[in-house]
């Protein structure tokens, strides 16, 4: 799978170091990875994206946690 609807994780570092999420009581959404604050979404984003991973399987919550943190998206980042 590749592509913007079906994103890969071909190195395997979602499962390896994945991502973790808070919800806000301001209902925004708190992306962590390795317990640091990686970012915050908020706004209308946020809402969209609480929708979206209450929806989501483990894999798919990943995958949307990376696109909304901004990390994986163009697949060619080295670690």
């Amino acid at each position: 799978m590749s592509g913007r609807n079906g994103a890969s994780d071909e190195r395997g570092r979602l499962a390896t170091d994945p991502f973790e999420y808070r919800i806000t009581k301001q209902g925004g959404v708190l992306v962590l990875r390795g317990g640091r604050a990686v970012m915050t979404v908020g706004g209308g984003n946020a809402a969209r994206l609480v929708a979206a991973l209450q929806r989501a399987d483990e894999t798919h919550a990943q995958h949307l946690l990376a696109r909304a943190s901004g990390n994986y998206r163009r697949g060619n980042e080295r670690a």
